[in-house]
């Protein structure tokens, strides 16, 4: 996907110790879907990287079936991302787009197990939650400016020839990593999902790059366990270190 921008080193017991943590309350994860306009299931304990039960919306009933696509991040109650936006420091616009990603995929593969913690543990990782660079994440989800990796040309990072023409990384000859959860541009074309709603899927655009890496990270399996969610996650970062640092965040954002 993209380079870490933390490399903070961690023995193997400390890593599998953040794992068994971080991966301790994904099968609560489920408890956190709403049936049908019946309002929500049971409370789950609050362990990452399962979710508060209370956060996402129940469905619009009322709404018509060829009505436009509902954003991801309208799933979530008001209230519980004010709530724990302020007490993870995680943007309000992003920390939407990561539980609404979870939500999504809580319906679509609840094999899965994802929670949002994860994902936002990802996100802050590789972007620092769409901020990277003193960047602004606007009310619309696209940082104010675009966060393009440096080129991937064999040298400190993987080679990888142009395989978007510079349409997303402005790059006609190397390949970038791009956007809030850093995608090269051939894995975007094969993962790419529209998470807003607007008929398209944008690597910049926070809704969009979440349900995506939700996608790719729920493709590896079951991340209930510690070897599924140990997998999953080093497959969107071939890096141990990577690994570790992605529970130790998953595991800061427990309160």
């Amino acid at each position: 996907m993209g380079k870490s921008a933390k490399s903070v080193p961690w023995t193997r017991s400390v890593g599998l110790a953040l794992q068994l943590v971080a991966i301790a309350g994904a099968l609560l994860w489920g408890w956190s879907v709403w049936a049908g306009s019946d309002g929500p299931r049971g409370r789950a304990a609050q362990q990452v990287p399962a979710v508060e039960t209370s956060h996402v919306m129940p469905p619009a009933s009322a709404q018509p079936m060829i009505a436009p696509a509902v954003p991801i991040s309208a799933r979530i109650d008001p209230s519980w991302l004010d709530t724990v936006s302020s007490r993870t420091g995680i943007p309000r616009v992003a920390l939407a787009a990561y539980a609404g990603a979870a939500s999504v995929l809580t319906e679509q593969s609840p094999h899965c197990h994802l929670g949002w913690n994860t994902l936002a543990a990802i996100g802050h990782i590789e972007s620092d939650d769409g901020r990277h660079g003193g960047a602004v994440l606007s009310d619309n989800g696209y940082s104010s400016v675009p966060i393009i990796g440096p080129k991937l040309d064999g040298g400190a990072f993987a080679g990888i020839h142009d395989s978007d023409g510079g349409v997303w990384d402005g790059d006609t000859v190397w390949d970038h990593a791009v956007g809030p959860f850093q995608f090269i541009p051939q894995t975007w074309r094969a993962w790419g999902a529209d998470g807003n709603g607007d008929g398209q899927a944008d690597p910049n655009q926070m809704d969009d790059a979440a349900l995506t890496a939700a996608r790719y990270l729920c493709h590896a399996g079951d991340l209930s366990t510690v070897d599924g969610w140990r997998r999953a996650v080093l497959s969107y970062n071939h890096s141990e270190s990577y690994v570790d640092d992605v529970a130790k965040v998953a595991n800061s954002y427990h309160f």
